[in-house]
């Protein structure tokens, strides 16, 4: 039973670590790994396909193509619209209007750095750029080129006390006036952006609108200070329905045709560490897509087509996301926003964690001591179960000579020697298997709390004390993970010694390949650990000495 005891614990450690590396490598290993600078981007004019096929910037179009369709003119270097908000540095460019850089402003670029984060942006060392336009017969974004609109200033500033930024962009041609608007909210990341299309001439408008993301394969920036040795963490598209919320879209599968949905509610989207940008429709049904080309990876939506009357107009209007991965936020996004902050099939434990994380934060107003007070409300909410399985292994150390006398009068009879060890059992009420209820109960929490410490953007540059001063990566100078191992050590001698040599030989092995292990996770969940580790010495030391007492009782009783 020992044996079995010992075996168990050892297992249940090793299918812990394996499941990390499993869940990262089936999320994150076969992305590409790009390490090549790419090429400087091509001209607009380059990239945009004919309207029979998909390649380039544009998407294809579901109308049919008008020989009299409006076109444009390869668009001009007339410099980029900038735009400054509580939360955002952006800039907008007038051929095409794409957002072409935003900065986080309410986030650095790393820890050390007083930059913010930038999260979208177009030069030779990365692509992502949040674009949208309108396509079709009478479409302005054509295989010529990108419309140039014009604008009326070069900088907008939201002011102190204003609640909303509108950032209009306009394009004539032929009777057909299209206004272009990004507006801004105050303490908001959802930008919403609007077309509309006032029909002046004698004949009808056609066309129909797209949003997508487009980005090139380089490397996730939102990893650049996790240390070299850090688990990547998911980088590629995502999509989402009311019916179906989150789907994974790895950047090898944008030309495979497995986006193929429609929804007006739904949400398409780029993932990355900490940070999501998404497009959602407002006001009509969009035809979601993906496509690569090239170096270029395109998610995104295509309106149902649209047909303005002379005389008439419509507006077309899509949301915007280009900010952290906050779920307070998310979820009043889109449906399903939300589960990109992925905690993978422990989710629903996750989610519990993270919440009770957040209520005691808002309350000491620290991470570090948030964990500190999770674990041992986690430890006391498992007590009941804990002092079952201390007892146990305390009365098995108690009556580990009686066992090692069994061993020598019975070695050579392992059918009498176990009648006998099971007899003991019986007589002290032990069950030998109750000492991995603790290690095994464990389990799911520390695999759902790193699940929190990776997703959770709160605790990105979460400091704690001292030398820790970002939660979410690893112990700069590995002191953590070293009393963690300490700890374990100190936990073992606490518990009854395996008769078998070489089981005694793999536990003691045991402390130094968990620590080995812990060096590069974050040092958030080794404080976790080590906390549990610590408040567990001290459960079982007390339990031990309850029943060395006990057992003290029982001599004496017998002695008398």
């Amino acid at each position: 039973m020992q044996k079995i005891f010992r075996v168990m614990i050892i297992i249940a450690m090793l299918i812990t670590a394996y499941l990390l590396i499993l869940a990262w490598r089936d999320d994150y290993a076969d992305e590409p790994a790009v390490d090549a600078v790419p090429e400087t981007t091509a001209s607009v004019g380059a990239d945009i396909p004919s309207t029979t096929g998909a390649a380039g910037d544009i998407p294809v179009q579901t109308l049919p193509t008008d020989t009299n369709a409006v076109t444009s003119t390869p668009a001009q270097d007339t410099g980029l619209i900038t735009v400054t908000t509580d939360r955002y540095d952006i800039k907008i460019s007038p051929e095409g209007g794409d957002i072409v850089y935003a900065a986080l402003k309410q986030y650095n670029a790393t820890l050390d750095s007083d930059e913010p984060f930038v999260l979208l942006e177009s030069n030779s060392n990365r692509v992502y750029v949040a674009q949208s336009g309108l396509i079709g017969p009478n479409g302005i974004d054509t295989a010529e080129g990108r419309a140039t609109y014009s604008h009326t200033a070069n900088n907008y500033v939201m002011e102190d006390g204003q609640q909303t930024l509108s950032v209009p962009l306009t394009y004539k041609k032929d009777g057909v006036t299209i206004t272009k608007t990004f507006t801004f909210t105050h303490d908001k990341y959802p930008i919403d952006i609007s077309y509309q299309i006032q029909n002046a001439s004698a004949n009808a408008w056609q066309g129909q609108m797209f949003a997508q993301l487009k980005r090139d394969d380089s490397k996730d920036p939102g990893m650049s200070d996790k240390g070299a040795l850090s688990m990547a963490t998911y980088l590629g598209g995502a999509w989402g329905t009311p019916d179906d919320p989150y789907n994974k879209l790895k950047f090898n599968k944008f030309s495979d045709g497995e986006l193929n949905t429609t929804s007006d509610e739904g949400w398409v989207g780029i993932v990355q560490h900490y940070f999501v940008s998404a497009w959602t429709p407002e006001n009509f049904t969009g035809k979601f897509f993906s496509r690569e080309t090239g170096n270029d990876y395109f998610i995104g939506f295509n309106s149902q087509p649209v047909n303005v009357a002379p005389d008439r107009q419509i507006t077309l209007n899509a949301t915007l996301y280009a900010g952290p991965k906050v779920q307070s936020e998310l979820k009043d996004v889109a449906v399903g926003l939300n589960k990109t902050v992925d905690y993978g099939l422990l989710w629903p434990i996750s989610k519990v964690l993270f919440a009770i994380l957040e209520g005691v934060h808002k309350v000491v107003g620290n991470w570090g001591w948030s964990i500190i007070i999770l674990t041992v409300l986690v430890k006391i909410a498992l007590m009941w179960f804990s002092n079952k399985s201390y007892y146990s292994m305390a009365k098995m150390r108690a009556i580990a000579p009686r066992l090692k006398t069994l061993k020598e009068e019975h070695g050579d009879d392992r059918m009498k020697m176990s009648q006998e060890m099971m007899a003991i059992y019986k007589e002290e009420k032990v069950n030998p298997m109750a000492g991995c209820l603790p290690i095994l109960m464990q389990m799911p929490i520390f695999l759902a709390l790193y699940w929190v410490l990776v997703e959770s953007v709160e605790l990105r540059h979460a400091p704690w004390i001292l030398w820790i001063q970002d939660l979410s990566a690893m112990d700069p100078w590995f002191i953590l993970p070293l009393l963690m191992g300490a700890s374990m050590f100190t936990q073992q001698q606490l518990n009854p010694q395996p008769a078998d040599p070489m089981q005694a030989k793999v536990m003691k092995f045991l402390p130094i390949i968990f620590t080995a292990f812990m060096l590069f996770f974050p040092a958030g969940l080794v404080l976790y650990w080590t906390v549990n580790n610590l408040f567990s010495m001290t459960q079982q030391y007390i339990v031990n000495k309850k029943v060395e007492e006990e057992q003290k009782r029982r001599t004496v009783k017998v002695l008398d």
